[in-house]
């Protein structure tokens, strides 16, 4: 069963001669594992893709499955659970709170879901130790490179039982080499068994995937398989 799955989905903003025609019947599979990068020119539709992908916003018309469910039969409080317990997302301006330290950034959707504090401090630090942040759990985010707050924010994305990371230009403006720290951090993710679509504009960046989907105009255009992925590259051989 794929782990996300957009049938003839359609987003359709204002009426009359305001309206906008975000997304025109996307169709697009995702499976355990897998990865998938979304590219286009500016209004694509490649966020409104994301957001209706992650259930923050219903589709006009069309089906949205994840892990099987259908989002649109599910009551507004199972779709909060859904984002909490299985969907990471990665936000462009990473969305940390400026008052909780890198830990409780991560731990924090753990603890509303119902974990205990202790319990998911544990969790959060095990992941933050795993991205080789652990000696920074206690830094506020202004306390942070970039780089760090990227990572914070993936973290906080892959903590718990996720299963589908979705994530919005997740290089934002970082340099080269966080960028690939990045996404051998999203890499290393879908080799555990995480789904991942990440939206992009970078090309390199789309390297890293399993397959590109092109949008324009809120249509899908065309698809490719990069043929050099860069973790072939580090490796010296296909890692998948």
């Amino acid at each position: 069963m794929p782990m996300l799955e957009l049938r003839d989905v359609s987003k359709v903003y204002g009426e009359g001669a305001a309206e906008v025609h975000a997304l025109s019947n996307v169709s697009l599979t995702v499976d355990r594992g897998q990865m998938i990068a979304v590219m286009g020119p500016s209004g694509s539709g490649k966020s409104t893709l994301l957001t209706i992908a992650g259930s923050l916003e219903e589709p006009t018309s069309g089906e949205v499955l994840v892990d099987g469910a259908l989002l649109r039969k599910m009551s507004r409080a199972d779709r909060a659970r859904l984002r909490r317990r299985t969907v990471g997302y990665v936000f462009q301006d990473f969305n940390l709170l400026p008052g909780l330290t890198a830990a409780e950034n991560v731990s924090l959707p753990l603890e509303l879901d119902g974990l205990s504090a202790r319990k998911a401090h544990a969790a959060a630090m095990s992941v933050l130790d795993g991205l080789g942040l652990g000696h920074r759990a206690r830094n506020f985010p202004d306390q942070l490179s970039g780089g760090e707050r990227q990572r914070v924010a993936i973290a906080r994305a892959i903590v718990g039982e996720r299963h589908l990371l979705l994530a919005d230009e997740p290089s934002g403006a970082l340099d080269s080499v966080n960028r690939d720290a990045v996404m051998r951090l999203v890499h290393e993710a879908c080799k555990r068994g995480i789904a991942a679509v990440v939206v992009t504009h970078d090309a390199q960046l789309a390297s890293w995937a399993d397959q590109v989907v092109f949008l324009r105009d809120g249509q899908v255009t065309g698809q490719t398989v990069p043929q050099a992925r860069p973790e072939t590259l580090l490796t010296g051989g296909d890692s998948r």
